[in-house]
């Protein structure tokens, strides 16, 4: 149990000192997946800080970098909103703190 609420507090620091996200898009293409994404996090005062998308093999993919410094919504609240958004969108959505991202991408 120690170990488990240590980990939550690194946690918790990490995701307080950072405020960067990076959300990955990824589905079928289709017209509006950019706009809903881009709006729902207009709407929030979410900053959209470098985006890139392609389609691959008929896949629509998207990785953003978000700042949440000024987001009126938690991480975890912008997590649901999204899942729920991309769903619609018949596309799957994955939102993390920018730096569990990068340790987890790690080699």
């Amino acid at each position: 149990m120690q170990v488990f609420c240590h980990l939550y507090t690194v946690c918790q620091y990490v995701i307080m000192e950072n405020m960067k996200a990076i959300i990955t898009v990824v589905g079928g293409d289709r017209v509006g997946i950019i706009a809903k994404v881009s709006a729902y996090l207009a709407e929030h005062s979410i900053n959209i800080v470098d985006i890139t998308q392609t389609i691959l093999s008929g896949n629509f993919v998207m990785m953003m970098m978000v700042d949440l410094e000024g987001a009126d919504v938690s991480i975890d609240g912008a997590r649901k909103d999204l899942t729920e958004t991309c769903q619609s969108l018949g596309v799957e959505v994955n939102l993390m703190n920018e730096k569990v991202f990068t340790e987890m991408h790690r080699i």
